[in-house]
C-alpha cells in the first residue's frame, strides 16, 4: 500500500536456527575484478552534492538543495552568478526534500515533518532573512497541502489545513507577509480535493463515493454543493480533474472512460471537452504549462521510455533543441521564469545520475549552461546501462520492466546477458505507481556488487492503462505475485540467472512481495530484504493515516473489506503472518519507528512470530525514520547491512560496514549475529555514540 495512497495529487537447504553468518560462495572472487572497482556506497546514497534546482518566478534567483552541516537545506543564488549562493534554510533534522517558490518577491516555501510522521508543515522564508523561516501552519497533529499559487496575487496562497478534523482539509487562504490564516472554506462535506482558478477561487471539489468511485462537484448557490460527473470505481485510479488555467477558462483532466488509457482533455466554461493527447500502449503523463497562462503546452507518454508530445509548437521546438544537444537520455523541465526567458533543465539516463542545466531562450539564439551535476562523486565510477523489457505473463499480459546487468555478465554492453550471475529482483512500493527507466541507485549499487537487477511492472502499477490496474483487484498474493514469479522464469529462461541464485527485495508493497515471497513461494526466492512492508493486511488497514479517510474504499475494494467477514477472511489467507512457519530462506528487514503508513507493529509482529518458531531474522529499526529511510545516514546504515547480507546469500561482493553507522540511529532488536560484522559495527557505533 501507500504503502502510497492511490492517487487523486531467504537460505537454500539450511537448517532452521543456522546462523546467517555463512561464507560467501566462490563467485564473489571471481567477479570482482570484471565488475570494476567497488563504487562506495557514500556516492550511491549519500546526500547529493546539488539537487531540485529551480528559477524563481521574477528570474532573479537561481535555488536548489544542499547540505548543510551534511542537512539537505534550500540555496539560493543571483540567477547570473550561482557562486555566491548561500543557504536560506537551517533545517538540522532530517532535512528538505520539497520546496518551491511563491510569486511573493523573495519568498519560498518548504514542506517538512518531524521524525517521518508525515504530518508535513508549511513554511515561508524570505532569502533576504536567510534561517527566519516561519511555519504557516503552527498546529499539533497537522498535515499541510499547498493548493494554488497565483501569479495574479502574490501575497496569498491556498492551503489544505486537517487541525480541525484529522481525516479532511479544509481550505484557508494564508497572507505570505502576515502569516495569518483566514478560513475559505470548511471542509463538512467529505471533499477529497479542490480546484481553485488564478483569482484562488475555488470552481469546482472532488469528493468520494461509497462505491469507491469519486465525483466532481460544483457550487449549488446556496452554500453546498452539486454533482456535475462521477467517475467510477474502474477509472477511478485513471481518471482525475487536475486543475484550472489561470483564468478559470479550461478545466484540464486525465479520463479513461470509455477506453482503457487515460487519455489529456480540456473542458472549456461551455462545457465542451477536446482530446487533447492520448497513446494506446500507456497513459499520459507529466505536462508543460505555460507559466502564465497555465495552459498546458506539453506532455508526455511513458511505455518503456518517457517521450515528450508538443501541443504548442513552439515548446516542441524548445524540446527538440533540448533533446539534440543534451543525447539520447531524457530530458525534463524543472522550472520556467514568468516571462519564459529562463528554464531549469534537467538530464538523465541510466548511467548518469542527472545534470541540471540553466536554458535561456527567446533571444537571437538559444543558450545552454551546465550547473551542476548532482552526483559528482560517480563521475568515472563504472555505471552500467538500463534495458527497457516486455515481459509475457502466464495469462498473456505484457510486463514492462527493466534489465540491469553487471559489467561481469555483459562485457560489450548489449544487454544480453554473458553468462549468468545471481539476481535481485527489486519490487516497486505503491502498488499503484511504477518503475521507470533512468538512473537507480539502487540497480547501479547491485550490478556493480556483482548481480543483476529486474523490476517489473507487474498488474496493479499505474500507467498501462485502467485495465492493467484493475487486473490486480483482489490480487494481492495471488496474480500481482504470480507476474513476479513469471518475471523471475523468463530472466531464468534469457540466461540471466540461475533459478538457484535469485533474491527479491522491495520496500512497503515491494516489502510486502517479499515476505510473500518467502511465505507464498518459499523455494523461488534464496533470501529476501523486506523494508517497511505489511505483514498482515487487516491490522495494515486498521492503521492508515486519517487523512486517508477519502480513499478508504479504493483499499477496501482493491485488498478486501476488513468490514466484511468475506473481506476479513481474504486479508488474512493474503497475509504473510499467517505463513510465518513457510520461511525457510534468510530474511532482513527494516523499518522507521514512526511510519505512520506501515505502523512498526507490521514489522515486530512477524519478527515476534519467527522467534517464537526458532526461525533466524534480523531486523533493523530506526527510531527517527517513517516510510523509508530519508536520512542518509539512515539509509547508507541500512544498505550497509543489506549488502553484507545479500553477500552471504548470493555470493557477490561487499564493501565492507566500516564506518557506515555514523551519523545513524540504527538498531537491531533481533538477529544481529546473522549478518557477517554487523555486531561489532554495532558496538563500536554504540561506543562512539556514547563518546
Amino acid at each position: 500500500m501507500p504503502i502510497h495512497p492511490p492517487s487523486l495529487a531467504s537460505r537454500t537447504g539450511l537448517a532452521l536456527g543456522l546462523s546467517l553468518a555463512l561464507a560467501a560462495p566462490a563467485f564473489a572472487a571471481s567477479a570482482a575484478s570484471a565488475d570494476g572497482e567497488l563504487i562506495p556506497r557514500s556516492a550511491l546514497f549519500g546526500n547529493p552534492e546539488r539537487s531540485g534546482a529551480q528559477i524563481s518566478p521574477d528570474g532573479r534567483y537561481l535555488s536548489w538543495l544542499a547540505p548543510v552541516n551534511g542537512v539537505m537545506n534550500v540555496w539560493v543564488a543571483p540567477a547570473g552568478e550561482p557562486a555566491k549562493a548561500r543557504a536560506v534554510t537551517d533545517d538540522a533534522a532530517r532535512g528538505i526534500r520539497s520546496y518551491a517558490w511563491s510569486y511573493r518577491s523573495g519568498t519560498l516555501l518548504y514542506l517538512r515533518d518531524s521524525g517521518g510522521d508525515e504530518n508535513f508543515h508549511l513554511y515561508s522564508v524570505d532569502v533576504a532573512q536567510p534561517g527566519a523561516a516561519r511555519d504557516l501552519t503552527p498546529y499539533p497533529k497537522t498535515r499541510a497541502s499547498l493548493v494554488r499559487l497565483a501569479h495574479r496575487h502574490p501575497d496569498r496562497i491556498l492551503v489544505g489545513m486537517n487541525d480541525r478534523d484529522p481525516k479532511w482539509h479544509d481550505l484557508y487562504e494564508v497572507d505570505l507577509g502576515s502569516g495569518q490564516r483566514k478560513l475559505a472554506l470548511q471542509n463538512n462535506d467529505r471533499l477529497a480535493g479542490y480546484l481553485a482558478d488564478g483569482d484562488l477561487n475555488v470552481g469546482r471539489a472532488t469528493r468520494s463515493r461509497e462505491d469507491g468511485g469519486s465525483e466532481l462537484l460544483a457550487s449549488d448557490g446556496k452554500g453546498g454543493w452539486k454533482v456535475v460527473d462521477t467517475v467510477p470505481f474502474e477509472d477511478s485510479q485513471t481518471t482525475e480533474y487536475e486543475g484550472y488555467s489561470d483564468d478559470g477558462q479550461l478545466l484540464y483532466l486525465t479520463d479513461s472512460r470509455g477506453r482503457d488509457t487515460a487519455a489529456l482533455y480540456a473542458i472549456d466554461a461551455a462545457g465542451k471537452k477536446s482530446l487533447l493527447l492520448e497513446d494506446a500502449r500507456a497513459d499520459v503523463g507529466a505536462r508543460l504549462t505555460d507559466p502564465v497562462s497555465d495552459r498546458v503546452q506539453a506532455a508526455s507518454v511513458y511505455y518503456l521510455r518517457q517521450q515528450w508530445k508538443p501541443l504548442d509548437p513552439a515548446i516542441g521546438k524548445d524540446l527538440q533543441w533540448l533533446q539534440d544537444k543534451l543525447g539520447a537520455g531524457e530530458v525534463s523541465v524543472a522550472s520556467r521564469s514568468l516571462d519564459d526567458k529562463t528554464w531549469v533543465v534537467g538530464y538523465g539516463a541510466a548511467e548518469e545520475p542527472g545534470t541540471t542545466y540553466l536554458y535561456r531562450r527567446g533571444g537571437a539564439a538559444p543558450e545552454l549552461t551546465r550547473l551542476f551535476s548532482s552526483r559528482p562523486a560517480l563521475d568515472g565510477q563504472p555505471l552500467v546501462p538500463m534495458w527497457p523489457v516486455e515481459i509475457p505473463s502466464r495469462d498473456g499480459k505484457t510486463l514492462v520492466s527493466y534489465l540491469t546487468l553487471p559489467k561481469s555478465a555483459d562485457a560489450n554492453g548489449d544487454g544480453k546477458p554473458d553468462k549468468p550471475v545471481p539476481l535481485v529482483l527489486l519490487v516497486h512500493g505503491g502498488p499503484w505507481a511504477r518503475d521507470y527507466y533512468g538512473y537507480n541507485a539502487g540497480s547501479q549499487w547491485l550490478a556493480n556488487r556483482g548481480y543483476a537487477t529486474l523490476r517489473v511492472n507487474y498488474r496493479g502499477s499505474t500507467g498501462f492503462g485502467k485495465n492493467f490496474i484493475n487486473a490486480g483487484d483482489g490480487e494481492w498474493a495471488g496474480k500481482m505475485h504470480d507476474d513476479l514469479i513469471d518475471a523471475v522464469d523468463w530472466a531464468v529462461k534469457q540466461g540471466v540467472s540461475k533459478k538457484e541464485d535469485v533474491a527479491i527485495m522491495g520496500g512497503s508493497y515491494g516489502g510486502y512481495a517479499t515476505l510473500v515471497g518467502l511465505t507464498f513461494t518459499p523455494d523461488t526466492f534464496k533470501c529476501g530484504v523486506d523494508i517497511v512492508g505489511p505483514s498482515n493486511l487487516e491490522t495494515l488497514l486498521k492503521t492508515i493515516p486519517p487523512y486517508w479517510a477519502s480513499i478508504f474504499e479504493q483499499f477496501a475494494r482493491r485488498m478486501g473489506d476488513p468490514r466484511t467477514e468475506a473481506g476479513r477472511k481474504q486479508l488474512a489467507e493474503r497475509s504473510p503472518i499467517t505463513r510465518v512457519d513457510k520461511i525457510v530462506k534468510p530474511l532482513l528487514i527494516g523499518q522507521g519507528a514512526n511510519d505512520p503508513r506501515v505502523n512498526q507493529a507490521e514489522s515486530d509482529q512477524i519478527v515476534e512470530a519467527m522467534r517464537k518458531k526458532n526461525i533466524p531474522v534480523t531486523y533493523v529499526l530506526f527510531p527517527d525514520e517513517g516510510h523509508g529511510f530519508a536520512r542518509p545516514e539512515n539509509s547508507m546504515a541500512f544498505n550497509a547491512v543489506a549488502e553484507g547480507f545479500l553477500a552471504q546469500c548470493l555470493g557477490g561482493r561487499a564493501q565492507p560496514i566500516g564506518g557506515d553507522f555514523k551519523g545513524s540511529s540504527i538498531s537491531v532488536p533481533a538477529g544481529a549475529d546473522g549478518v557477517k560484522g554487523l555486531s561489532e559495527a554495532l558496538k563500536t557505533h554504540t561506543q562512539q555514540v556514547k563518546k
